[in-house]
């Protein structure tokens, strides 16, 4: 059990690590964390060329079980695990009624009749408190259990990643793809290999049990300094994540906001049949949504940060979602949320971002704001 330190912030299994290592830790979804070792822009650009490793193990994992597994989360998510096959992982949402989101997560198939759904640590009460709920009616033969405390999760990222994971493992990395997973040993230590991430390169999450959560990372780490790796913290994973144009619970979606406001309907299976918030979200996509999440790039020389109004024809239209200076492409972006009229790139829309009280100018841009080059693994 990861139990609860001063002021009830939990800790992950590496707690200890992060402060050997002098990271400066920060109160995050209820847990302490790291949010950087050195410095954000040197663990950022070191993902983006080497390979850094971050401590997920805040993350919540649920697994859930039984002979109407796939029935039931056809039902409460909205995509289909169903089209999974063992060993494939599919990005979700889990949905309000009125199509709000309640989380996005990653549901892995790891059987005919075993999944694991691995939801942020922010809504990790909530998610289970609705997979609960909707179980709790009767109609699926399935079960599920809450093994986040026991699970420990180490995601190391960047171009070098398969080559540092390649010499800890005998499997076959590259017959692991996208979005694909796989049980094996990792330096002696039982993970679960999945070929998925935040950063918009390529790399690995690896599910082990928390007791040998230590053990995985230093083995990680020294194999790794051939390979140029460093830890890496949250203020790296945040601009990391914009680049690549990936949302953020509770920035970019939050149960006010429905997966088409946020460029995600093509994760909604309306053809799949009946599930939890169904009829909303098919209203969404008849009509079209009222507000679209657009991509902006500073003109002006002002930093974008989340919550700054956002101007079109100098009136008040909307705000950012996410903001910052990036390392990669050394341009100032933002994601916004503004009316669905506006969004579309070569609009004639004269956006500005308000900083400070006075506004700067930006332009529409399409999103991704950052693509990885293909020939960097799979």
């Amino acid at each position: 059990m990861i139990e609860p330190t001063i002021g009830e912030l939990r800790r992950t299994p590496l707690h200890d690590v992060h402060r050997e290592l002098g990271a400066r830790l920060v109160p995050f979804a209820g847990y302490e964390m790291p949010v950087q070792y050195t410095s954000i822009i040197e663990e950022h650009r070191t993902v983006r060329s080497a390979v850094g490793l971050f401590d997920l193990s805040h993350m919540g994992e649920i697994e859930v079980l039984g002979e109407e597994a796939v029935a039931f989360l056809r039902y409460a998510l909205v995509s289909d695990p169903g089209t999974l096959e063992t060993g494939q992982a599919q990005y979700s949402m889990a949905c309000q009624t009125d199509g709000g989101i309640i989380d996005d997560l990653i549901v892995y198939r790891r059987g005919e009749h075993r999944f694991w759904v691995v939801c942020n640590a922010s809504n990790r009460e909530a998610v289970v408190g609705q997979l609960t709920a909707l179980l709790s009616r009767g109609d699926f033969d399935a079960s599920l259990e809450d093994r986040s405390e026991r699970i420990a999760l180490l995601a190391p990222q960047g171009p070098n990643a398969a080559a540092l994971v390649g010499a800890l493992t005998d499997l076959d990395l590259a017959a692991i793809g996208n979005y694909r997973s796989a049980p094996g040993s990792v330096a002696g230590v039982e993970c679960l290999v999945a070929r998925t991430g935040y950063t918009g390169e390529d790399g690995f999450e690896l599910f082990c049990d928390a007791r040998q959560a230590r053990d995985l990372w230093e083995a990680l780490a020294s194999a790794g300094e051939r390979h140029g790796a460093r830890a890496c913290g949250l203020g790296a994973r945040d601009t990391l994540r914009l680049e690549a144009g990936m949302p953020l619970y509770g920035n970019e979606l939050d149960r006010q906001t429905n997966p088409f406001e946020a460029n995600l309907g093509r994760v909604v299976k309306l053809e799949k049949g009946e599930f939890v918030g169904r009829a909303a979200l098919q209203a969404v996509q008849q009509q079209g949504p009222e507000r679209k999440l657009i991509g902006l790039q500073m003109v002006d020389n002002a930093i974008p940060r989340a919550g700054y109004e956002v101007r079109a024809g100098g009136a008040a239209v909307g705000h950012v979602t996410s903001g910052t200076l990036s390392p990669t492409l050394g341009t100032k972006i933002a994601m916004a949320m503004v009316p669905a009229g506006l969004a579309g790139v070569g609009m004639e829309n004269a956006f500005e971002v308000v900083v400070r009280d006075r506004p700067y100018r930006a332009e529409q841009v399409k999103l991704p704001f950052y693509r990885r080059p293909r020939d960097e693994g799979s």
